[in-house]
């Protein structure tokens, strides 16, 4: 119980810091400079004023070496005994001195005391008898050094006292004064990294609005790489692409909605003509049943249209590493004869004249559903133009499946073949036939898709010859 509740704590502080943090770029990058500056401030901080105590504390030892070579110089110990001679400075000698026979006191400052703490800590280090310094911390923090006095018959021992009040008051104003510092030096940091970054991000601001705009209206306009720094040059190029990318899918927009305002308008016109002629005078239910069947007819004509030119719309994105699968084309085949609607007087067979079930176990590269986009168009075109037979066959060749469509109807005008997979091209509108030009196209640009081709075969007479060429699976 106590994990889950400090688990919900923890969200909730990174809830909330992850709230604080700023979202905008520039904010971000002033906060990671501050952050950097401020972590390298301490460190030189820190260092700096370690750096500055052991300095005052080497001038403290310096001048309390200095007094106990001072004093040394008033100490006899040639003799049996040691001896303190008198001196013009005693008393400037005398201040904060301790001299020592060996562990017996000899003399001391007039203001010390026997049992004070600061002479209690002067007499252990003078019973070490070797040169040393300590920093002790009484009333007031002091810093005492003593220093062994040798001689032929006795040894002598000075120990000298600092008071280093005034040396932390210095460390401490040092310490503030870099505290001080540090904090301007931060604000400053901020506020010129807040200005630089914005200032550097201004391009960018800048280069965005206009790519916006560019690609509201499609424009050819472009930022390109000259003149640019390099990340600014890079940032350029990435733009274009996608302006170019942009426009591409505006200029399939405005064809699909150019195409279907075309093709659409001729069965929507033969709609309203039927409903004007049988609302023009009572009509008999034989003309009201013929009436229906055109409005039907116009109408899966209209969905015909829009079925194929929003397919045709989807397969322009199409990536072909996006685009897997295996398929047996013979069940795909025999399935999409089965539901064609073929004509009385048409007949559709195999190359062979058997079932297509029988070619056995033949495996496209294709998705089941692309592989059916790709025939139907072939197949539907086969059977509209055909006169009596519709031969389909599909065989295997090395690292392909082959699918070839036959009819033998009036077959393409020679003088059409260069335009025929064109886009909303027809040989000839006016020959009774519905269709949208649209067809032949999508299968060729589909089957393309997946590293297949569309083909027809110009020699091949009388009728047409379409061929599918798709990766084996």
């Amino acid at each position: 119980m106590n994990r889950a509740f400090r688990a919900f704590r923890a969200c909730r502080v990174l809830r909330v810091l992850r709230g604080l943090a700023p979202r905008t770029l520039r904010g971000r990058l002033s906060l990671v400079a501050l952050t950097t500056a401020a972590l390298l401030m301490t460190i030189l901080t820190v260092v700096f004023n370690a750096v500055m105590d052991r300095h005052l504390q080497h001038q403290a030892d310096d001048e309390l070496r200095n007094r106990v070579a001072a004093v040394a110089t008033t100490i006899d110990t040639s003799g049996p005994r040691v001896r303190v001679l008198e001196t013009v400075n005693d008393r400037v000698l005398d201040a904060n001195v301790w001299i020592y026979a060996g562990t017996r006191l000899l003399e001391k400052p007039p203001s010390a005391t026997a049992d004070s703490p600061l002479t209690q800590d002067v007499d252990r280090l003078a019973a070490r008898q070797k040169r040393a310094c300590v920093t002790v911390h009484d009333h007031r923090p002091a810093r005492l050094c003593s220093q062994p006095i040798a001689g032929r018959h006795a040894t002598a021992t000075v120990v000298t006292a600092l008071d280093l009040a005034p040396y932390r008051s210095s460390a401490d104003t040092l310490l503030l004064g870099s505290l001080i510092l540090d904090a301007v030096m931060l604000g400053c940091t901020y506020v010129l990294t807040r200005l630089s970054v914005g200032r550097a991000l201004r391009p960018v601001r800048t280069m965005t609005e206009q790519a916006t705009q560019w690609s509201a209206v499609g424009s050819d306009e472009r930022f390109g790489a000259e003149d640019q720094p390099v990340e600014l040059a890079r940032l350029g190029i990435s733009l274009d692409e996608l302006l170019d990318r942009i426009r591409t899918v505006l200029r399939h927009e405005q064809q699909l909605t150019g195409e279907l305002s075309h093709e659409l308008r001729t069965p929507l016109t033969r709609i309203v003509m039927e409903l004007d002629w049988w609302r023009a005078r009572p009509r008999t239910d034989a003309e009201t049943r013929a009436v229906q069947g055109a409005i039907a007819e116009a109408a899966q004509s209209m969905r015909t249209i829009c079925d194929t030119l929003l397919n045709d719309a989807r397969e322009n994105t199409l990536d072909p590493a996006t685009a897997p699968g295996s398929t047996d084309v013979v069940p795909v085949l025999d399935r999409l004869l089965q539901h064609l609607d073929t004509p009385d007087q048409v007949k559709i067979a195999t190359a062979a004249g058997a079932s297509v079930l029988e070619a056995g176990v033949l495996e496209a590269g294709v998705a089941p559903a692309l592989l059916e986009r790709i025939l139907s168009p072939l197949l539907a075109n086969a059977i509209r133009y055909a006169r009596s037979r519709v031969t389909v066959s599909a065989c295997k060749v090395p690292g392909a499946v082959r699918i070839d469509v036959v009819d033998d109807g009036p077959g393409v005008p020679e003088a059409f073949v260069a335009e025929l997979f064109q886009p909303g091209r027809r040989a000839d509108s006016g020959d009774g036939h519905d269709g949208a030009g649209l067809g032949l196209p999508l299968a060729r640009r589909l089957a393309r898709a997946v590293g297949g081709e569309v083909s027809y075969d110009p020699g091949h007479s009388p009728g047409a010859r379409f061929t599918v060429s798709l990766p084996a699976g």
